[in-house]
């Protein structure tokens, strides 16, 4: 069985460590651990890995966030990936930071990301990880919030936090969703 796995984030230096490439970043330390190289290919960078009979093509798009839709309906059907095969990891300001939720489909959640994904692939029905980011921000904010650095206290937790995501992308190709959803969700402290 094949998964494409969609980590969500902004292409360029000036966005790597902000809390709206989490995404990004979870892909990354997916790439360290298991030595995996991206290559560079349509709409973004692409890297293979095989876990137990399964591969995942693990996909950073190069769309910008709010053109995400792009990347993910041109690499579901190059990969002959079924939409239920979509795994789509992205931050969450409606969550405290660090807290994780799996869901296997749902709205855009004010995730703009998400909404072109959506409108472009047609379906809601797809998986997705939310990354809190939390939502300590003044009114009018929102956007400096989102696209400003992580602190040094947030970075040291994002090894952490993908490590337990990219063991839920496994567990919901092996276990099945629901399992991977229960075990996911706890919030661990």
């Amino acid at each position: 069985m094949n998964y494409l796995v969609v980590g969500l984030g902004n292409i360029g230096a000036e966005y790597a460590s902000t809390r709206h490439n989490m995404g990004f970043m979870v892909l990354d330390a997916w790439a360290q651990a298991s030595n995996l190289v991206f290559q560079t290919d349509r709409y973004g960078s692409i890297a293979e890995y095989s876990f137990k009979g399964r591969r995942f093509y693990l996909l950073k798009p190069s769309t910008y966030m709010n053109l995400s839709g792009n990347a993910v309906r041109y690499w579901l059907k190059e990969l002959h990936i079924p939409v239920e095969n979509l795994i789509v990891i992205c931050d969450d300001l409606n969550l405290p930071f660090g807290t994780i939720r799996m869901r296997k489909k749902g709205s855009d959640g004010g995730h703009n990301g998400l909404k072109n994904i959506q409108e472009l692939i047609g379906t809601q029905d797809f998986c997705r990880i939310r990354i809190g980011i939390g939502n300590d921000f003044a009114k009018g904010q929102q956007v400096d919030f989102v696209i400003g650095n992580m602190s040094a206290e947030e970075i040291e937790q994002v090894k952490c936090i993908s490590d337990r995501v990219i063991a839920g992308c496994k567990d919901y190709s092996t276990i099945g969703p629901e399992r991977a959803m229960n075990i996911l969700n706890v919030k661990k402290i």
